[in-house]
């Protein structure tokens, strides 16, 4: 089987990238990060999917990315709350976290080339929530662009990298009925920026109401 890296959150849109990737024949080893993120528990979640999708292996890696801030998921800054539609896609949000996802790639290519593997599957979103300029499908292809110019085994020759974006251009309700097609477990994923001390999701952060909007929309009760 081919290898694949699957950058795994423990959210709804990463699971179903996950599921996705292994309904492809891909071998997958799924990667996580305890980047100092105020919703830790999502790594809960994220080992739930892992072992219940078939993950062969799940690695957790810490970084401390609270050490600078300039983020509500990393900082002292507080969580927007019952944002309407509108809100949540105008301008980029005080949930985005300076680089994220550019980290969270560079770590998945130095696994990925390790492991031999030319592929790379990240759950971006850009169609419902299209405020994070690093879910963009232009910094995608120009991440990628550059991943095959960075390693020693894309120089050589001996593989060219792809970073797989599947649900890229799908909305959430989309998403949701794709995961009820791939009988995704929705009931171990977890997508709330801001849970309370029991790891409970607050109902009303942009996560938790895209999530909730897309259940709705899909027609799909969300256990």
């Amino acid at each position: 089987m081919k290898r694949a890296v699957c950058l795994l959150s423990g959210g709804l849109d990463s699971a179903v990238c996950l599921a996705l990737a292994r309904r492809e024949g891909y071998a997958c080893y799924a990667l996580s990060f305890d980047y100092g993120q105020r919703h830790k528990v999502e790594l809960e979640a994220a080992a739930r999917v892992a072992a219940r999708l078939g993950a062969v292996r799940h690695l957790v890696t810490s970084l401390g990315l609270d050490a600078f801030g300039g983020s509500a998921l990393t900082g002292d800054i507080a969580v927007p709350k019952s944002r309407s539609a509108a809100e949540m896609s105008h301008g980029i949000p005080v949930t985005y976290v300076p680089a994220r996802n550019t980290i969270f790639l560079s770590f998945a290519l130095a696994w990925a080339e390790v492991l031999e593997s030319s592929d790379i599957f990240i759950g971006v979103n850009a169609l419902d929530y299209s405020g994070y300029p690093d879910c963009r499908p232009e910094y995608i292809e120009a991440y990628e662009r550059m991943a095959n110019l960075a390693t020693r085994a894309a120089v050589e020759g001996r593989t060219r990298l792809r970073i797989h974006t599947p649900l890229l251009r799908l909305s959430k309700a989309e998403i949701v009925k794709l995961g009820r097609e791939l009988d995704i477990p929705f009931g171990l994923t977890f997508s709330c920026y801001d849970p309370d001390a029991a790891g409970r999701p607050c109902g009303q952060c942009d996560a938790c109401l895209l999530r909730r909007k897309g259940f709705q929309e899909a027609g799909i009760e969300d256990r």
